[in-house]
């Protein structure tokens, strides 16, 4: 057996797995830690004749690891070492190390908390932090604590920012293997790529191949973009001993196999892939990576409640893993379609998928496995709380969990299953409506990439039709079919425990149970056409179909597939909906209500009795004669929303308002008579006295006044009269109105004359507040604005009376002002 950078820290490895039962193993890419350490553990005392199971994040990379490790020990996999993927399982009595996708530890956990029959858990690759990666070591954590403290637990990486892991782990130790197996020269572009990236991975693939020896390893983002990439390699003149071959998790497996098999003798290969071939998977032959520095990663939006896939730079940790696959076997070169100086500033690691998915599913296992809060458990980055609230939301929905957030029946039936929520309530229900048939294949066939990427009609039934070779020119992939099939065959046996009599298909008016099934999952993304053509969705948000198309007559849709860009979705994938089949199907979903409320545009009460499905309103009669009760209370909730300008709020109103708020301003225990409070707290005052009221007009009659004076106590008034009143009446004998829109600077506006013989600023509420002055000449004009009368007789006044008496030289300005009879005319009468 050739050595391996991995085998000079192995001593270390077991050691550390010895002494205590964490552990963190940061390895380059190509240095074995895949495949060398769970048979290296294989030995161990501790294990106790337990077996191992390793979490790979990729079903190929599993398969791929497992055959890897069975023919070292020259067996076949099934035998020492297996695997258990989805749709694929290869193990036995004999088997001790099983190699296994995130969601099946994930069910084996949820089969046996303890698990019992384990020794040690491996997370692999966990740099790639998918959300089942993060949930298998947060229950594997809390299964150690509380039930099994001797379970080993081994966290691999070749790109791991281990400090924070080893610190959930307890402190567990960091084994660092250091070195590669081969070198690998790192070849940046010139300049920033433009154009279509497919253009220029072409041209550098053929480039490779020119200066380069050895089997061409290509990272694209997509299935879109390896088949127009092999397009243009097809038409670019490469020699016909050069094979191109595509490698994503869509491929059937035996395709898969083929593309990382070694080639023929005579023969090179250039084999395009998806993140697919990033981690611990050896593809035969590479010297060459092109990496075209993009990749695709599912994103889900908490406010439209829709996940969507988002074309991203790499991380510079994901280019590590993609340039490593160059040296595996021989020295290599990389090619990266991004200049050396943008390198540094891709993210250093992969945003975990915990932060950005539909949390849907691991609120339902955290449900089935008895944690009511994601706090309970021990995270790397734990669930959002926003997108954790929206999913709990679902899962109500989706009868997963009832009121109380506890899981149901129902709910612990669907986290079985291992698909998510929403298609595992569609198979439940379905077996309730003896379409459970129907419902494998179209929950086959959601889970799958689109059937028909390059078809603009977005119909679920004609991907039906295509499943069953009934597609004519529509022919969908083979390898896709397949797996959809055995997928429908998986979760038939499932969810049907035993043969039921066939009682035969219900008569539901139709031969199309695509849209009812949809519904089923998706109740949230019912659809109901708009007079313009386009749809309003159950949710709340608008939709639209991308074109004209059949389904366009369709007055309701139940949409399988949204994007969620700008303000409205585009719908990708939907079926016609018959709504009476709907309600015999799942009439809890029309809810009925009677709806008292203010309407904003008629300007009163309009009571109505509703049929709706979420948003949309399928039937709307109005009510003849309300409660009064409910006018009233409607009647207030518009005026809380509309504001007090719904009231008659006359000038008198106002002031009192103004004063009353002074008061509160001053002293505690008076009421907050502001807008914002009278809006807070407008069912505790206002609300008796809006019976028998309806509209606007029949509020514009209520006593402002009347009402503002009623929050205040018998002593408040005169004390409300004695401190802040309305008139002021000063030394000329006028009764000048007091003007408080300003609680913090009352003023009056009198001509100054009429203030003459006043030595000090009167002041209110309880003399704690100066009124300020705002003297007028006597055509009315401002000349000055005091709280402080006494200064302005001293200082300024004779500046004033010199200028005012050279324009109002009839007037009377005496030299003395304490001295000097007020007035409110030319002179003072005599």
């Amino acid at each position: 057996m050739k050595q391996l950078p991995i085998d000079a820290v192995l001593p270390e490895l077991l050691q550390a797995l010895r002494d205590g039962t964490n552990a963190v193993l940061v390895a380059e890419p190509g240095a074995g830690k895949t495949t060398r350490v769970p048979l290296a553990l294989l030995q161990e005392k501790w294990l106790n004749g337990r077996k191992i199971v390793m979490l790979e994040p990729r079903r190929l990379a599993a398969r791929s690891a497992a055959k890897y490790m069975a023919t070292t020990l020259g067996e076949q996999v099934g035998e020492t070492v297996g695997y258990r993927v989805r749709l694929d399982t290869k193990v036995s009595a004999k088997t001790k190390i099983e190699v296994v996708t995130e969601g099946v530890l994930t069910r084996m956990l949820q089969e046996d908390q303890a698990l019992e029959q384990v020794g040690a858990v491996l997370f692999d690759e966990f740099h790639e932090r998918h959300l089942h990666g993060d949930l298998g070591l947060a229950l594997t954590l809390q299964s150690q604590s509380l039930l099994r403290e001797e379970l080993r637990l081994l966290v691999m990486s070749a790109t791991l920012d281990a400090e924070p892991v080893a610190e959930l782990l307890g402190g567990a130790p960091v084994i660092q293997s250091s070195g590669r197996v081969f070198p690998v020269e790192t070849v940046y572009r010139s300049t920033r790529v433009e154009g279509r990236i497919e253009t220029q991975v072409a041209s550098t693939i053929v480039e490779a191949i020119r200066e380069h020896e050895g089997d061409v390893l290509v990272f694209l983002p997509g299935v879109g973009e390896i088949r127009r990439t092999a397009g243009l390699l097809a038409q670019s003149g490469l020699a016909s001993s050069i094979r191109i071959a595509e490698l994503h998790g869509n491929l059937p497996l035996e395709a898969q196999d083929a593309a990382v098999a070694p080639c023929k003798p005579g023969e090179r290969k250039v084999v395009l892939a998806t993140s697919i071939a990033e981690s611990s998977l050896t593809v035969e032959g590479i010297r060459i990576v092109v990496d075209c520095g993009l990749m695709r990663v599912p994103k889900f939006s908490p406010r439209t409640g829709m996940t969507r896939l988002e074309t991203v730079p790499v991380s510079q940790a994901s280019a590590d893993q993609r340039r490593g696959r160059a040296g595996r076997l021989a020295p290599g070169v990389c090619y990266r379609l991004w200049t050396e100086q943008e390198h540094p500033y891709l993210p250093p690691h992969n945003a975990p998928e915990l932060l950005e998915a539909d949390l849907a599913p691991l609120a339902l296992e955290l449900s089935a496995w008895g944690a009511d809060d994601p706090g309970e458990l021990m995270w790397l980055d734990a669930p959002p709380q926003a997108a954790y609230r929206q999913a709990l939301e679902l899962l109500k929905l989706l009868q997963a969990l009832d009121a109380d957030g506890r899981i149901t029946s129902r709910g612990a039936r669907i986290a079985k299953l291992g698909l998510h929520p929403r298609l595992g309530f569609m198979l439940l229900k379905a077996e309730e409506l003896n379409l459970l048939d129907e419902a494998c294949e179209l929950a086959g066939l959601l889970s799958e990439r689109d059937l028909l990427p390059q078809e603009r009609n977005v119909d679920v039934s004609l991907r039906l039709e295509a499943l069953h070779g009934a597609g004519g020119r529509l022919e969908a992939d083979r390898g896709a079919v397949q797996r959809i099939k055995a997928q429908a065959k998986q979760w038939r046996q499932m969810v049907k425990a035993k043969e039921q009599e066939d009682q035969g298909k219900r008569d539901w008016k139709g031969t199309s149970y695509a849209g009812l099934l949809i519904a089923l999952a998706y109740p949230d993304r019912i659809a109901q056409k708009r007079a313009d053509g386009r749809y309003l969705l159950a949710n709340g948000r608008g939709a639209a179909l991308p074109e004209l198309q059949p389904l366009s007559r369709s007055a309701f849709l139940a949409a399988a597939e949204l994007d969620d860009a700008g303000s409205e979705s585009r719908i990708r994938l939907a079926a016609e909906l018959d709504l009476d089949m709907l309600e015999q199907a799942a009439g809890e979903q029309f809810q009925a209500e009677e709806s008292v409320e203010w309407d904003p545009g008629a300007q009163a009460v309009r009571a109505r009795r509703r049929i709706r499905l979420g948003s949309i309103i399928l039937k709307e009669t109005p009510i003849q004669q309300p409660a009064p009760e409910l006018i009233a209370a409607a009647l207030a909730d518009g005026i809380a929303s509309a504001g007090l300008g719904l009231l008659s709020m006359s000038k008198a109103a106002r002031q009192l308002q103004a004063r009353m708020q002074l008061m509160a301003h001053h002293n505690s225990g008076w009421p907050d008579v502001s807008e914002a409070a009278l809006l807070a707290t407008v069912h505790d005052w206002l609300l008796p006295h809006l019976y028998g009221m309806k509209n606007k007009s029949d509020l514009q009659r209520l006593n402002m006044v009347q009402l503002l004076e009623g929050l205040l106590t018998w002593g408040q008034r005169q004390e409300l009269d004695e401190q802040v009143p309305t008139h002021m009446t000063v030394p000329s004998g006028s009764r000048i109105p007091i003007d408080y829109s300003d609680p913090d600077a009352p003023f009056i506006a009198v001509r100054l004359q009429e203030l003459f013989g006043l030595r000090e600023t009167p002041r209110l509420a309880g003399g704690r507040l100066p009124l300020t002055l705002h003297l007028l000449s006597p055509s009315q004009r401002p000349v000055q604005v005091t709280r402080d009368l006494r200064s302005f007789w001293n200082e300024a006044y004779f500046e004033v009376k010199k200028d005012l008496k050279g324009r109002y030289p009839k007037h009377y300005w005496p030299d003395d002002p304490y001295a000097a009879q007020p007035t409110n005319r030319v002179k003072p009468l005599t």
